[in-house]
């Protein structure tokens, strides 16, 4: 589990691949500090179990489905990447409750630069879009965001953030441009939502839980 605070721009090292995977090695002398073997750091918003490390990097193996879904398809070695250790229980909650697990990419579609902040517009794919709410969280590059603005037109939904210097500055969202991919994973509690308006939710509930409960000796009548 993560917060979406990032704490490191790291720099892809080496990649190996092989036909369906890929083993990254980052440099991140912060991320590394205390890790163990088996730990997670998300990697730009997704959530990697670390197989080896040093004093200075770490090396994950990525799967194809998360190389499909993710723009670690196009990692390579000099790539920055935004790095965040896994949350410790009692952390101060300084974002918002990210898993790393990514629900796909989205592209930039516009960047606006204002005196002291700076506006990007993302695409919103259909499956996405109902997930995605005005003042609500969405994580982009790992990066715990608020949206600012967000539309749906007949060319295709969209959403805006609005970017602060320091985020500017200590993520790669400050060299993002027209055009690039990013990762993006929706609020948790908008997808359990969205999965249970899927079915008839008192038919699929057990008996037990589907009725009201009975007022007990106490209760009101």
């Amino acid at each position: 589990m993560f917060t979406g605070i990032i704490e490191e721009l790291g720099t892809v090292t080496r990649v190996e691949r092989s036909a369906d995977a890929a083993r990254l090695t980052v440099r991140g002398p912060l991320a590394v500090q205390g890790v163990k073997q088996g730990d997670s750091i998300a990697v730009s918003g997704v959530c990697l179990t670390v197989v080896d490390f040093d004093d200075a990097s770490f090396t994950a193996d990525v799967m194809a489905q998360t190389l499909a879904m993710s723009t670690l398809d196009g990692v390579r070695e000099g790539l920055e990447v935004n790095l965040e250790r896994a949350a410790q229980v009692g952390d101060r909650l300084g974002g918002h409750i990210v898993q790393g697990h990514i629900d796909g990419t989205a592209r930039v579609l516009e960047v606006r630069p204002g005196e002291a902040w700076r506006v990007i517009r993302f695409s919103l794919d259909e499956a996405h879009a109902p997930l995605v709410v005005d003042k609500g969280s969405i994580a982009v590059d790992g990066v715990s965001l608020t949206v600012s603005a967000l539309g749906d037109e007949p060319s295709g939904s969209w959403f805006e953030v609005s970017l602060i210097p320091e985020t500017l500055a200590a993520t790669t969202l400050g060299a993002r441009q027209v055009g690039d991919l990013v990762n993006i994973e929706t609020d948790i509690l908008a997808r359990h939502v969205e999965r249970m308006l899927r079915f008839d939710v008192h038919r699929s509930l057990p008996s037990s839980l589907a009725q009201p409960a009975a007022a007990g000796a106490g209760g009101l009548a």
